[in-house]
């Protein structure tokens, strides 16, 4: 069996911004399918990491290799724009094409906010606001997305339909995810890996054998680590080696 295809390859990167070591010896692979989680404290090199994959910042060593015409769509941790501009969501979108990209309709319908088209940009919630970026982030037909932390400004409802939609998209499109997020909880059933940062990598897997890393529950707490064995009580799956789902059902009924 083919192993998959390494979409990105980080080889041992540093990032000195202002003489401070803002991430410190890096090293991971994204391959092609799989949705990696960067979690870690505010601070901690993840937005920094993922300017470094854009090619936006250049590390200060070691090297960044991605796969030859790798296609990567991006969702911005924040949107800055002028509000008194009359621009509707349709109209924002189309600023973004290119020859290549997929249509608007398609992008809005895979987010479900087909019905925002019309809408004026003044006029959207948070919630429908990072759904028009992650539209903006498919437009690419991307093999890779990237997210910077794509639930800021949601309420709670919607950051679980939104780490649904992720998912979703990522079967649809057959992409690679790379998410930015600071709780593990919170991302834990729609993530195959995750990597926890605080400038250097402290600890990486799927995400119940990072709740048990002694250097996850250094970082983050007792607090963190006890909402996350309340939510391991009532997952219904648990996941092998790799961070796959493992299904029951057959011991259950067998």
């Amino acid at each position: 069996m083919n192993s998959p295809k390494k979409l990105v390859e980080i080889d041992n990167i540093n990032v000195i911004l202002g003489g401070n070591c803002v991430i410190d010896q890096v090293s991971l692979n994204i391959q092609a399918g799989e949705i990696v989680t960067l979690i870690g404290p505010n601070g901690a090199g993840k937005s920094t990491l993922i300017r470094a994959i854009l090619g936006l910042l250049k590390p200060s060593s070691g090297k960044i290799k991605t796969a030859p015409g790798l296609r990567i769509g991006y969702m911005p941790q924040r949107l800055q724009m002028d509000r008194t501009i009359p621009l509707n969501v349709q109209r924002f979108l189309n600023v973004w094409r290119t020859r290549n990209s997929i249509s608007i309709k398609t992008a809005l319908k895979h987010v479900s906010a087909e019905h925002l088209a019309m809408r004026p940009m003044q006029e959207i919630s948070g919630g429908e606001l990072q759904r028009i970026l992650l539209a903006r982030a498919l437009l690419r037909n991307p093999q890779l997305l990237v997210l910077d932390e794509p639930v800021q400004g949601v309420d709670m409802q919607g950051q679980t339909e939104l780490y649904q939609l992720i998912h979703e998209i990522r079967n649809l499109y057959h992409c690679a995810v790379l998410m930015v997020s600071h709780d593990l909880h919170l991302v834990m059933s729609s993530t195959d890996r995750v990597i926890c940062m605080n400038h250097h990598i402290c600890c990486s897997g799927h995400p119940e054998s990072v709740s048990n890393d002694p250097a996850y529950q250094e970082l983050f707490g007792k607090e963190a680590v006890e909402s996350i064995a309340l939510y391991a009580h009532h997952h219904d799956h648990s996941h092998d080696d790799t961070g796959k789902v493992v299904d029951h059902s057959e011991h259950l009924h067998g």
